[in-house]
């Protein structure tokens, strides 16, 4: 019997990549190039600052630069955490049918909580959320399952008694390796990773939020 059911957050929960795709087109405009579409934007929008540099910038962890180039995009995106990021449609309605269940959620991201806990705040469910693990509250991100694992100690629950719903080829990887079940928001940004999310390894993939309810 489900018990729990956590969230990654950036391309599952909320649609972040306006916001990133803001800070990431900051960049280009200082210096002389154009933006880039948030559609194109997105593609990348949950592999992190790392992959939004690689796609605007051409630049790469060790690259000439880098560390500037990093640091200037997470301050360009903190001015302006939550300008037009909204949660998905259907995520709402979700939520509330979770909790009239008496379920617990709870969000299991490799975002950093410096970003995590304002976003929370401003979209209304730092509140409502019985757990919160970010980017750095354990040693490991995923694609180990430390993060998801250590979810699961907090909620109390067991992995059969959990799914995990993310947009990512990580966040399946992690749920496998963690024992719980996950499933794939084909609504999400999904990313670039060369496999398609059929093949990532998780048995269900749902096209809207709201669809998750049949795997409650």
């Amino acid at each position: 019997m489900i018990r729990a059911v956590l969230f990654d957050f950036d391309g599952t929960l909320a649609d972040t990549a306006p916001d990133l795709g803001h800070a990431l087109n900051r960049q280009r405009i200082n210096r002389g190039l154009s933006s880039l579409p948030i559609d194109l934007i997105r593609t990348e929008a949950s592999s992190g600052a790392r992959g939004l540099l690689g796609l605007g910038l051409q630049i790469k962890p060790g690259d000439s630069g880098y560390e500037e180039l990093y640091d200037e995009f997470l301050n360009f995106y903190e001015e302006q955490l939550c300008k037009d990021t909204v949660l998905f449609p259907g995520v709402g309605e979700l939520l509330d049918e979770i909790e009239s269940r008496n379920l617990l959620w709870g969000i299991v991201t490799n975002k950093a909580r410096r970003f995590t806990d304002p976003l929370l705040e401003q979209l209304g469910l730092a509140s409502r959320t019985s757990c919160v693990i970010c980017g750095g509250d354990t040693a490991n991100f995923k694609p180990h399952p430390e993060p998801l694992l250590t979810a699961l100690n907090i909620l109390n629950v067991t992995p059969a008694e959990c799914i995990y719903l993310g947009d990512d080829i990580r966040d399946v990887e992690s749920s496998l390796a963690a024992g719980i079940e996950p499933i794939v928001a084909m609504y999400g940004y999904l990313g670039d990773c060369g496999v398609a999310p059929e093949s990532w390894g998780a048995e269900h993939l749902i096209k809207h939020p709201q669809d998750l309810l049949r795997h409650l």
